[in-house]
Formats: C-alpha cells, structure tokens, sequence
C-alpha cells in the first residue's frame, strides 16, 4: 500500500487544478412575455474554462475530513437574445466573462480505503467574489447587463482517490448552485427582463495531495 500513514494525519495539504462549465438560471418576469414581446427568448451559451485552487485538509473522524480550498475561477458565459426587430428576426449575444475568487469549505466523507483507492462524497458551501462584475463596458459590447460582486453557493459532489508512490491524486466532480439573484437592476431596458438569474457551475477538478507535498512550504 502506498502513503500508509496519510489517512492518520491531522492534517496535509496539496493543491488542485480543473475545468469548469458555467451556467445561468434564468427566470424572466411577466414583463418578458407582455411589454417586451419582440425579444422571445434568451438562451444561456456555455464554455469551459478552468480552476486553481490551494487545498487544507483536516482530520476530524476516521471517515470524515473539513477542507477549505481557497483559489480562482475563470469562465464565460454567453446570453444570447433573439428578437423580432423591423419585421427583421435577430440575434444579440452578451458576452459575460468572469474571474472568481472562490472560498470554499466542504466536508468529505471517506469510504474505507480499499488497497491504493478510495471513493468520497463532498458537500459544503463556497463564497464567491466576481473581480470582472465591474469591469468597464464598452460601447461595443453595449447593450449588456452587470452582475453583482457577490454570491452564495452550495455545493455536491463525488470523487475517488488514489494513493501513488508519492502523492495522493484525486478526481472529483461537483454541482455548485448559485443562492443569490446576480442581476444589477441599474436601469437598462434588458436588466429589468429578469425576475431572477441565478448561477450554476459544473467543475471537474484533478486534486494532488499529501505524500511529499506536505513537505512544500506553501506560505512562502
């Protein structure tokens, strides 16, 4: 068996890369189907982007660990617009980059490791803060709504852990659901298209733990 001693350490440390696909939840007001009868539908445009984050992990049961994984998160999301315009169908697509800082905590429950592998279950909540919601808009890009700075999330997932010769490498893949309405009521004509627009995110990330990276001085 590699890394014998890893599961009976208070704590260790490591690091994680991963790519993600966000989304948005869209519900628009009754507005959208009576004043704003032109524009007949929004659609949500997805692209993958990708994760780094910084991982602690500490021991609290036999089967049962805390992690706080502190990191960033670059994305875009695209909101396309088709309307009606002069008898002319049309198309208007918002492009909506993000860059995330991501504060994490997630309980990981450990099933019993069976020879070089063990599968998990994550569950937690993460806080997000959008370092691009403010970015300046240019005329170009107009019209374009903004999104707040801040939100909520809860997040699920699953993963399996192998045990190499000198790290701890896992796989693990999760559901992070937006709590808060992102939409900034700032006046435009498309802002007040939503009764809410809620965040999503699907992200696949590859965790590298333990082992000889504990013995990395990561505060340097």
């Amino acid at each position: 068996m590699n890394l014998p001693k890893l599961d009976n350490k208070v704590a260790h440390f490591g690091y994680s890369l991963g790519l993600n696909m966000m989304d948005f939840v869209v519900r628009p007001t009754d507005l959208f189907y009576t004043q704003f009868d032109s524009i007949y539908a929004v659609e949500v445009g997805r692209y993958v982007g990708f994760n780094i984050n910084m991982i602690s992990n500490l021991r609290l049961a036999n089967y049962l660990d805390v992690r706080f994984l502190p990191g960033l998160t670059f994305g875009q999301r695209d909101l396309h617009y088709k309307y009606i315009k002069n008898g002319e169908y049309r198309r208007h697509t918002m492009m909506i980059e993000s860059t995330f800082l991501d504060f994490p905590f997630h309980l990981k429950y450990r099933a019993h490791r069976i020879n070089n592998f063990r599968p998990f279950l994550i569950g937690g909540v993460n806080g997000r803060i959008d370092l691009a919601s403010q970015k300046r808009i240019k005329p170009e890009d107009m019209p374009k709504i903004r999104l707040k700075r801040y939100d909520a999330y809860y997040e699920l997932g699953v993963g399996a852990d192998f045990f190499l010769e000198y790290f701890m490498f896992g796989i693990e893949l999760k559901s992070s659901w937006g709590v808060f309405n992102m939409i900034n009521y700032d006046g435009s004509e498309f802002s007040t298209f939503y009764d809410r627009l809620n965040s999503h995110m699907i992200v696949l990330s590859f965790h590298f733990e333990g082992g000889k990276l504990d013995k990395i001085k990561w505060w340097e």
